[in-house]
């Protein structure tokens, strides 16, 4: 228990955790207060017992309760609001600590399974932490404080009833532990069956067209439903678990208080306890299984505290891309690459590419489906770094550069774009919030998606849905590349840019995608001829190597892949029904 108690309070930060510090010591006055009670009815008792009851004892005693009811309630206010602040600032901080952390990740640790870890992380995890672990962490430390404070108050008085209370508290303490023991097992199923259904949902959200399509909603919804009542049943034994420990746990803290009454009494009956103490000493039993209770109730879930922590600091020990280089501007911008590899788990994926691709060009990059053709994209702009060999932007080794600094030289349109669930407007400027309006719709004239959006109901400030739901392909593509004309990069990188756009779009995105690449040095995976034939160099990729490069009409007089290319689209294109 005092090893998560620990690895909580290290999660916090600093501001945060020397609140908890505060609250805790806040605690022990609170302890002391409560235990003013005791010393009140004291009062009272031996004002009776002595027959001197006056005006003066009574006032004394409803003094020293007004005290210690006042002192509770003015720390537990106090207590109460440092651990509130300390745990949602705590969990607020590390959520965004995790998404700067994600930042500098490779690209490789993104994947449909890390997603739902990540998504979980992020939501659930950090709302349990923030809701019930500064509670349970609080309100265990708060017991176990009070304990200590009224086991102490009990041995000033009578050694004896002082053992019997050890006694009793180290029972508990031993069943405790054996509820922590059991709940080892069933808290990482109970966290798994949660992080797998968070990616059930997000994989059946995501790829309800396909399941509709293919008429396997009923399978589909049968797994998530499979996958809910897995959680179901991590939650309901995870419970199962721990009740018959802290129905122990129960049985001993008011066996304890029983028999703290109990020798009580005898010890006064023959002699060797005062009336006043042995009422003492059973007010003290009601008190000590009081703050027991409340601790054995959440003490239960010390483990899922423990488990939650380690989830979070999992994705935050997850090493970074070493991201701290110089701020630099390029002199130039020609990338070269030279004799680079690269593997993704133990899979070689580049194998030893030499190229050099001037600034102010066109580089047109063909191959076969899993050559590596966006993964060489991908170590120009270092979302991976290379295992042998370097990779140079102006001369100079892209690990030299700051990640930001870096990044300021690339600009990307994607396959598949996504856009945030914003206005139109804010989508467009996302690499620069602070843009004016006219600036946001210069952009979208260039990229030919200003007469669209105008036709919207509300213009530019329409809210479109997550992942740009609400807009054609066509459509969401030209707004991607509005985005990266408002980033004005002097590198341009399309990955199929143009692959899923009917022709009804197509014309416009090519104007658009004309407007973008002007006087920028462009490098373009395509699979349509008329996409690649006019660039300035071609580059053929297979298995990681480049088998031929150079224009299309030196490729054309070539026996190779390129040839059977060109030649399967051509056949394609003349087909007719």
């Amino acid at each position: 228990m005092f090893t998560t108690l620990k690895s909580f309070f290290d999660f916090c930060n600093k501001e945060d955790r020397n609140k908890l510090y505060l609250a805790i010591g806040l605690g022990t006055v609170k302890a002391i207060f409560a235990a003013l009670r005791i010393s009140a009815i004291g009062a009272v008792v031996m004002g009776i017992l002595d027959g001197n009851m006056t005006n003066k004892n009574i006032w004394i005693t409803v003094a020293i309760l007004a005290v210690s009811v006042f002192g509770q309630l003015c720390i537990n206010l106090k207590t109460t609001m440092l651990q509130t602040e300390a745990g949602y600032h705590s969990c607020s901080n590390k959520r965004i600590e995790i998404a700067e952390h994600l930042r500098y990740l490779p690209m490789g640790y993104f994947n449909d399974n890390s997603l739902g870890h990540i998504t979980s992380v992020t939501t659930n995890t950090m709302e349990n932490l923030a809701d019930v672990a500064t509670r349970v962490v609080m309100l265990t430390t708060q017991g176990i404080l009070t304990t200590f404070v009224i086991t102490i108050f009990v041995f000033i008085f009578d050694w004896r009833i002082g053992l019997i209370l050890t006694a009793g508290v180290a029972v508990y303490s031993v069943i405790n532990g054996a509820m922590q023991k059991a709940t080892s097992k069933g808290a990482p199923i109970q966290q798994k069956a949660n992080r797998d259904l968070v990616s059930a949902v997000i994989e059946f959200i995501q790829g309800i067209a396909e399941v509709k399509n293919y008429n396997l909603t009923k399978s589909r919804a049968k797994k998530l439903e499979e996958t809910i009542k897995a959680k179901q049943y991590g939650d309901t034994h995870l419970e199962f678990d721990v009740i018959p420990y802290i129905t122990l746990q129960e049985i001993v803290t008011k066996l304890t208080g029983v028999l703290m009454c109990t020798a009580s009494v005898y010890f006064y009956i023959n002699g060797s306890m005062s009336l006043l103490y042995c009422i003492m000493m059973t007010i003290s039993s009601f008190m000590i299984y009081e703050s027991l209770d409340v601790m054995a109730g959440f003490s239960s879930l010390i483990r899922s505290v423990s488990i939650c922590v380690s989830q979070a600091n999992e994705i935050l020990s997850i090493p970074e891309m070493d991201i701290d280089g110089e701020e630099i501007k390029p002199a130039n911008h020609d990338i070269e690459l030279k004799n680079i590899t690269f593997a993704y788990e133990n899979r070689t994926i580049i194998n030893g590419i030499d190229l050099k691709i001037p600034e102010k060009t066109t580089t047109a990059i063909v191959g076969p489906s899993g050559g590596g053709k966006t993964t060489l994209t991908s170590l120009m702009a270092r979302f991976w770094d290379v295992k042998s060999g370097e990779v140079l932007l102006g001369g100079r080794n892209v690990k030299d550069y700051s990640f930001d600094s870096l990044m300021r030289n690339f600009s990307f349109v994607f396959q598949k774009v996504y856009l945030f669930e914003d206005t139109i407007a804010n989508n467009i400027r996302f690499g620069e919030p602070d843009a004016p309006m006219e600036k946001v719709i210069n952009a979208a004239k260039k990229a030919r998606c200003h007469d669209f959006i105008m036709s919207l109901p509300n213009g530019y400030d329409t809210v479109i849905g997550e992942g740009g739901a609400s807009l054609s392909g066509g459509e969401k593509q030209r707004i991607s590349i509005a985005r990266a004309i408002m980033k004005d990069s002097p590198v341009i990188i399309l990955d199929e840019a143009t692959a899923n756009v009917d022709p009804e779009n197509e014309a416009e995105l090519t104007k658009a995608i004309e407007e973008l690449t002007r006087e920028k040095t462009i490098i373009m995976i395509a699979h349509r001829l008329k996409t690649v034939e006019h660039a300035d160099k071609i580059i053929v990729i297979d298995g990681g190597k480049i088998v031929q490069q150079g224009k299309h009409n030196e490729l054309m007089q070539q026996n190779g892949i390129y040839r059977t290319f060109v030649m399967d689209r051509q056949k394609a294109a003349s087909w007719k029904l």
